[in-house]
């Protein structure tokens, strides 16, 4: 590199941005490498300097030199992982797949040094000794855990053997994951005819239409494909034909040959990941992944999914006998032969049944939930209610797309919390589903604040129009700012405790109580107004909302576990019995079978080809939510208990919960706000899971 060049990367220093906000104008494609290079090799040369210090190990010379190491690398990655997911092109895509296996290499190089390993661990045996603070000291056994279970302990040729895999198994994921998103924008299906699209409004029908010409299909239609196996436009279409070649587009990814297809590289990951934990002394991989997690082992994890299953799928076929009888019906009435329900006739008739038994069309919700008004006076408002947050709109600092808004949140006092980014719109060059990401972490010891992006796919809107929301995607909404709370209020001394830092299956818990506020009488009002009148959202309206929501809870339930398990029969089992490429189908249709969730009518939410989680960090971890769950319908009784959306019981959640990141036990910081352990009652009671 020239010198000009080495001086010009944003990222070889903090930015000058207000709290280290990254230069987006300032960020080219051509960045990272640069950066990556540059911040593995000043990484290594720190941990080098730790690990042959002529001193005694010190919690200041080992641990927080160790904190404070990679800068620049952390820099770089933060901002690529981030725009790998919301904004992509081949360029970056080259550059993940490019250097996965180095960042997988770099990590081994560190947990697996035995010099640095003999400091922590020399600190960890006198660690009672050292006059820390209890965040300090679970700072030092969290460092000797994730040695150990990085493999510290392993003999030589174990450690070269995991260093093999790792850098394997970090390739495969960054393959799979971006077959994942070639093939959801590559098969996309194309309709001709508008004649096909009846059920569909006059302007979804133009955002269809709008979406070919972008792709250079004028006079054509394109139905993109979300992540999930079940498509948002079955519900509404009425070409049943169209439905069925919709589902099969989603449930047929990844499995049916050609450059993305994924059952090659599941089936090498799933044999490394099970040999990894055979070598670090497991029976399986999710023996290996659960023992940081609150679960500790896959039988608990089997114990509590089993307990729900069987309720779950008995009412998934009462669902399904009252969707037959619909169709039973309406066939009759026509004088034709009825079919039998099937995937893609599920979410049509669902919303057929509850226009029946509750008088409710989806369609009469959306006036009333407009994006910008949903945000600012729903998920804004009842967090100024709960937390005394207030929120402004910037305009001044740089973003990485034309859609993302930005914002600066301020505590009651005026004191300024941290700046949000929110990334509302679907679009090709970014992944489906909605998250939560930090570019910038809290920590006293950085003397960093927050900066937190949230992400949602909503349809953008075509030009002059509002921007309608359905009722999933304002759950959506509440949900992801719930991990935006967590990562904005972290008040923690060290990074590695920071914001969303805690166990997999319980970071979902903050995000899942967020979304109790979406239909919170006070909160409601505030937001759930007619875009073009301003007229409050009928109460009559919302009874049928809340009155037609409970109809599909044995399919959502049933859906989601059939995912879940799934993911514990592949990561349950040594590397003997995982079957080839040709073989993955038939293994998924046999687990599915032995769990008693081959209910054809309900497919998994994900199947094993696109299920995008496993691929990457919730490998035997996809019951996180239902784990989470638990621990958010124990918390969302509570707080009803206590007076519901009052300052106290938002101060409450704050100050024991929300702020203390990873640096307390996770089940402790839950018992000692809850008072007690979790009770799976409630969340049977909330998801119908109880009268059988």
């Amino acid at each position: 590199m020239t010198q000009q060049a080495q001086t010009q990367n944003p990222f070889f220093a903090p930015s000058t941005l207000e709290f280290n906000f990254p230069q987006f104008d300032k960020i080219k494609d051509a960045d990272f490498a640069p950066a990556f290079d540059r911040g593995m090799a000043e990484q290594s040369a720190e941990i080098e300097k730790i690990a042959n210090n002529p001193e005694a190990p010190t919690f200041d010379n080992t641990i927080l030199a160790m904190e404070r190491s990679g800068q620049v690398l952390s820099r770089a990655s933060y901002v690529f992982f981030n725009l790998t997911s919301a904004n992509t092109n081949d360029a970056l895509n080259k550059l993940e797949a490019d250097y996965s296996p180095k960042f997988a290499a770099q990590h081994d190089s560190i947990y697996l040094n035995d010099k640095l390993f003999a400091r922590i661990k020399a600190l960890y045996d006198r660690r009672a000794d050292l006059g820390l603070d209890p965040q300090g000291l679970r700072l030092v056994e969290k460092y000797y855990e994730d040695f150990v279970h990085s493999g510290a302990n392993l003999t030589p040729a174990q450690k070269e053997q995991v260093k093999k895999i790792n850098a394997e198994i970090a390739t495969l994921q960054t393959t799979l994951t971006q077959n994942v998103l070639a093939e959801a924008n590559a098969n996309a299906v194309i309709v001709d005819s508008r004649d096909e699209l009846a059920g569909l409004s006059d302007e979804q029908i133009q955002g269809l239409a709008d979406d070919a010409k972008a792709k250079g299909l004028d006079g054509k239609y394109r139905i993109a494909l979300v992540n999930t196996t079940g498509q948002p436009l079955e519900a509404q279409l009425e070409n049943r034909a169209l439905r069925e070649r919709i589902y099969n587009a989603s449930v047929n990814r990844g499995s049916h040959g050609g450059q993305w297809d994924n059952t090659a590289p599941i089936s090498k990951l799933m044999k490394l990941r099970a040999e990894r934990a055979a070598i670090m002394g497991y029976p399986n991989y999710a023996a290996f992944a659960l023992a940081d997690e609150t679960a500790k082992n896959p039988e608990a994890v089997n114990a509590m999914l089993g307990k729900i299953a069987p309720a779950a799928v008995a009412n998934a076929r009462k669902e399904g006998a009252v969707l037959q009888a619909m169709i039973d019906s309406e066939q009759k009435a026509k004088g034709e032969a009825s079919f039998e329900l099937q995937p893609w006739d599920w979410a049509f008739y669902t919303e057929k049944v509850r226009k029946a038994q509750y008088d409710y069309d989806e369609n009469e919700i959306k006036p009333y939930m407009e994006f910008n008004n949903v945000l600012n006076n729903g998920v804004f408002f009842a967090a100024n209610k709960l937390y005394g947050l207030t929120f402004k709109r910037r305009t001044d600092l740089p973003v990485y797309q034309q859609d993302v808004q930005t914002y600066d949140v301020f505590n009651e006092d005026g004191s300024k919390l941290a700046i949000i980014i929110v990334d509302p719109y679907a679009r090709s060059s970014k992944q489906g589903g909605a998250w939560m990401s930090s570019y910038v972490d809290q920590s006293e010891l950085m003397g960093t604040h927050p900066v937190i992006a949230f992400h949602l796919n909503v349809t953008k809107p075509t030009a002059g129009k509002p921007s309608l929301m359905t009722w999933d995607d304002v759950n959506g909404a509440f949900h992801e700012f719930g991990h935006v709370l967590h990562g904005m209020f972290s008040n923690v001394k060290y990074p590695y405790f920071a914001g969303t830092n805690v166990p997999r299956d319980f970071v979902e818990y903050p995000s899942q109580v967020n979304e109790m506020w979406q239909d919170d009488p006070t909160v409601l009002a505030n937001y759930a107004k007619h875009w073009q009148t301003g007229a409050p959202m009928p109460k009559e309206l919302l009874d049928k909302v809340m009155a037609a929501s409970k109809f599909n809870e044995g399919f959502a339930t049933t859906e989601y576990l059939g995912a879940a398990m799934l993911d514990q029969k592949w990561h349950q089992v040594p590397a003997s019995a995982i079957p080839d490429a040709s073989g993955v189908m038939a293994y998924e249709a046999k687990s599915l079978h032995d769990i008693g969730l081959d209910y054809a009518a309900v497919p998994p939410r994900y199947r094993t080809p696109y299920f995008k989680h496993i691929m990457e960090g919730y490998a035997a971890g996809y019951y996180a939510y239902i784990w989470s769950e638990v621990l958010d319908a124990d918390t969302a009784k509570w707080i009803h208990d206590h007076g519901g959306l009052t300052r106290a019981n938002g101060d409450r959640f704050r100050s024991m919960l929300l702020s203390r990141g990873g640096s307390v036990d996770a089940m402790e910081l839950f018992k000692a706000f809850y008072g007690g352990d979790p009770d799976i009652q409630p969340l049977l009671e909330r998801r119908g899971l109880t009268a059988q």
